[in-house]
């Protein structure tokens, strides 16, 4: 008995079928390397923005904090302050007054190094400059994030 359909036997087929298979596996697995690329840049954007928004909501927290601080102290003696907040961020926070007589500046000033300028508007007197820098401490993300925040405040 003779089979016909014998595995043994010896075809000629052309190499289509196996061209074909290359192609489908190297467009799939572009498609997978792009959708992979994609997830890890969005994941660190959503993770940056979060650190962005984080900072920029703390350092309006400090120019808060530096105000009250600024009022509560002797006129031109508050020089601002540096702190950490939750291990994540350094807060610096430097401040110059405006006055228009600034006798108790010049008094304050050389004993706490405060800076201050003398104005000729009298509505003016009693201001502050205030500058506010927020930095991510390193290891935190991936490249630093800084937000600087300079205000003009009336006390």
């Amino acid at each position: 008995m003779q089979r016909k359909n014998s595995i043994l036997k010896t075809t000629h087929r052309s190499g289509i079928a196996m061209i074909m298979a290359i192609v489908v596996i190297v467009i799939i697995s572009t498609f997978i390397a792009i959708s992979l690329a994609l997830t890890t840049q969005t994941s660190k954007k959503t993770s940056d923005l979060y650190l962005y928004e984080q900072a920029a909501i703390l350092s309006h927290s400090a120019a808060e904090y530096a105000v009250l601080k600024a009022t509560i102290a002797t006129p031109c003696s508050y020089t601002g302050s540096t702190f950490s907040y939750n291990n994540t961020f350094d807060v610096d926070i430097k401040m110059k007054y405006l006055a228009t007589n600034p006798s108790s500046c010049r008094t304050n000033a050389a004993a706490n190094g405060v800076l201050y300028s003398t104005l000729k508007y009298p509505k003016s007197n009693g201001t502050i400059i205030m500058d506010v820098t927020v930095t991510t401490k390193a290891g935190v993300s991936t490249e630093p994030i800084r937000y600087f925040r300079r205000s003009i405040q009336k006390l």
